[in-house]
């Protein structure tokens, strides 16, 4: 037999102890596995989203808030801003570009947001069927949306209050479907866009009967939630924030540093499951350890016969270092697919959700160094057991015997 055949046949003599090892190394390494593909994709998606816009600007609140509402849509927006702001806005010489948003509506789940072309063409998306709307209450599907819903170019829908859209719906006006995206990748997968006019005139509507005078008035008091911004030259960034915020009415939030910031929160969570999954690597390091101690022991005589039959003190050697390997590769492997299995339960889940995609199908350089740590700590388990077996006293060992 050669060494392992003899390791495997070991192994399977202690089912327990070989099972304990299994899965304190194979949680360990999942949990890892799985952090590291969520984080990375997150990172990446979110990163994704927010290219290309330096600053967010909305009503007063909380800067976290207006920046996960504006550019992810994850969130609450703080309010609305007076359509006036925008114009100012955007006519400033530190803005290169300025792109309005309104939002207060969704559908099955999905945002609707007012949005002029600009705010498309900003993702490079391109339509995998029909146009880009051009009249009042058309709207424009994102790829997850259509894909999810079903809806088609040419079907009718109504949105509902609220940015779940389970609120009261506006059935007095439905929007067209005249366009579906291609997929993106990005947010506008997960967006039902319409022209800010739209969703000006479905609140409007909602108000009931108006006259002339009223209407005049609501026209004058429209109003954007949030408004994205592009810088027209580096010295904006020391300048454009502080001069919004000295406004009243607004705030301006930096994705750069409130993302980075939100990451920092997160990662105190991410950072102890770390930790915890390094220490359930390390207990299976240790009940490798053990295992194969305790093996050796039970094994000395087995070992000293092996001996005097020709096997060398390398053979041994190798023989207890092949048992700790095998565990840890097995153990590895098994928590490899259970991790990329757990985040593509996750990433269903967030995706019945309507939120932020994640997939167990792909794979990131990362794991290479969790597989070799699990490695690392197999062949840490079994080196002094292994040293024991190279150093058996044959003769001492068949006199006990």
């Amino acid at each position: 037999m050669n060494i392992a055949s003899l390791s495997a046949s070991y192994l399977r003599a202690r089912p327990l102890q070989t099972l304990l090892s299994l899965v304190l190394l194979s949680l360990g390494v999942a949990t890892i596995v799985l952090l590291v593909l969520v984080v990375a994709q997150l990172e990446e998606r979110m990163g994704r989203d927010a290219r290309g816009i330096d600053l967010v600007v909305g009503a007063k609140g909380s800067p976290m808030q207006l920046m996960l509402a504006g550019i992810y849509h994850l969130d609450a927006p703080t309010g609305n801003i007076p359509l006036e702001s925008f114009e100012l806005l955007r006519k400033n010489r530190f803005v290169k570009k300025a792109i309005p948003l309104a939002l207060g509506d969704g559908w099955k789940g999905y945002r609707i947001v007012g949005a002029p072309k600009d705010y498309i063409d900003h993702y490079g998306a391109r339509f995998s069927a029909g146009r880009f709307y051009e009249k009042t209450m058309e709207a424009v599907l994102g790829a997850e949306v259509a894909a999810r819903t079903g809806a088609n170019v040419g079907d009718k829908f109504v949105g509902a209050h609220g940015m779940g859209g389970q609120g009261e719906e506006h059935g007095e006006r439905p929007y067209t479907v005249v366009g579906i995206l291609s997929s993106t990748g990005s947010v506008l997968d997960r967006l039902v866009l319409t022209s800010i006019d739209s969703v000006w005139h479905v609140h409007e509507e909602h108000q009931g009967p108006q006259d002339d005078a009223d209407r005049k008035a609501m026209e004058e008091d429209r109003e954007v939630t949030v408004i994205l911004v592009q810088y027209a030259s580096p010295l904006a960034a020391a300048t454009l924030p502080r001069q919004i915020n000295s406004q009243s009415e607004l705030q301006a939030a930096s994705p750069a540093y409130e993302t980075a910031r939100l990451f920092r929160i997160v990662g105190v969570g991410v950072e102890a499951m770390r930790g915890f999954a390094l220490l359930l690597m390390l207990a299976a390091g240790l009940s490798v350890f053990i295992a194969l101690y305790t093996a050796l022991e039970e094994r000395r005589y087995d070992l000293a016969i092996m001996r005097t039959l020709g096997a060398s003190p390398r053979r041994l050697f190798g023989l207890l270092l092949v048992e700790g390997i095998v565990l840890a590769v097995l153990g590895a492997v098994i928590g490899l697919v259970v991790g990329h299995g757990l985040a593509s339960v996750l990433g269903a889940w967030l995706a019945s959700q309507q939120q932020y995609p994640v997939t167990g199908l792909e794979w990131r350089p990362e794991e290479l160094w969790v597989l070799a740590a699990a490695l690392a700590i197999g062949i840490a388990a079994a080196l002094l057991p292994a040293w024991r077996a190279y150093r058996t006293d044959v003769s001492r060992t068949l006199a006990q015997a």
